[in-house]
């Protein structure tokens, strides 16, 4: 029996978001969270780490991408995060383009992000978030495999968001704290 939900490929190639199955019975819920033969979202990915990360309400952890390979893997426990991702790559046929996701703990996702675009999340709600991530490359601590820029770095404007560039968000410095509902 299958343990692993639909899978998407979203607008930048190799973002892939994929629902967890959770089995309910009389004594709680059972779900699988990682497994190594899930190849519809790791592909030829290999899990070497896993991290816990506490955020609080409110609070965006951006900017930051990686130079060496590393994909994360993105699963809030509790609470709510937006994660976004942003591709600023020369050559690349979606330069400029922006994924945004928001997981909860309402519906157990697991979001793939290719480390070369620029990612980051915003607690959203009045909850603490709880998440986990793991990664396809240990962390290196005497050379880190980060480039960071300012959670609110102007340069970051999207031609496009989620595949649509009507959206009014568009051609505009990132806002991480704009309304959902304007």
């Amino acid at each position: 029996m299958p343990l692993i939900g639909s899978t998407r490929e979203l607008a930048l190639p190799g973002v892939r978001l994929v629902d967890l199955v959770r089995f309910p019975d009389e004594r709680g819920i059972f779900t699988e969270i990682m497994r190594t033969d899930w190849k519809e979202l790791l592909g030829d990915d290999s899990i070497v780490q896993a991290n816990f990360s506490v955020t609080y309400p409110g609070i965006v952890r951006a900017w930051h991408r990686h130079r060496r390979g590393q994909v994360d893997y993105f699963l809030v426990i509790k609470g709510s995060i937006k994660v976004c991702a942003y591709d600023d790559r020369v050559n690349s046929s979606t330069k400029n383009c922006l994924v945004e996701v928001v997981l909860s703990q309402d519906r157990l996702q697991v979001l793939r992000v290719p480390g070369h675009y620029w990612h980051g999340f915003k607690v959203v709600g009045s909850e603490t978030a709880y998440l986990i991530y793991f990664v396809n490359r240990l962390y290196d601590y005497e050379n880190p495999d980060e480039e960071r820029r300012p959670w609110n770095d102007p340069t970051i404007v999207p031609i496009e968001i989620n595949g649509r560039r009507n959206d009014p968000r568009c051609n505009k410095p990132w806002n991480w704290f704009r309304p959902p509902h304007k």
